[in-house]
């Protein structure tokens, strides 16, 4: 991904709500699978790490892209954007 497009998917996110919250039991397999199929929905997605996780925002980031095949586009505080490329043509972001 080209720092341009990372620009312009960061310009995205900054309008959308957390749609996951990671709380106090941090990773589980079913939070990794529903981050997952919100990536193959909507391709961007924004997650919200609770004050009472233990886990760093950073590291998870890493492991939810690894895990789910995504892209980190940016870790902000307690907030993580991924990016993953849909399949579906008619709801695809183009990207520059």
């Amino acid at each position: 991904m080209t720092s341009k497009q990372r620009a312009y998917l960061k310009s995205l996110a900054m309008t959308m709500d957390p749609i996951f919250q990671i709380g106090k039991s941090s990773m589980t397999p079913e939070v990794t699978r529903a981050i997952s199929e919100a990536l193959d929905a909507r391709e961007l997605i924004k997650i919200s790490v609770l004050q009472n996780c233990a886990d760093d925002p950073q590291s998870l980031a890493a492991v939810l892209a690894e895990r789910t095949r995504s892209q980190v586009v940016q870790v902000i505080g307690k907030k993580i954007v991924l990016y993953k490329e849909g399949k579906d043509e008619k709801k695809k972001i183009v990207l520059p």
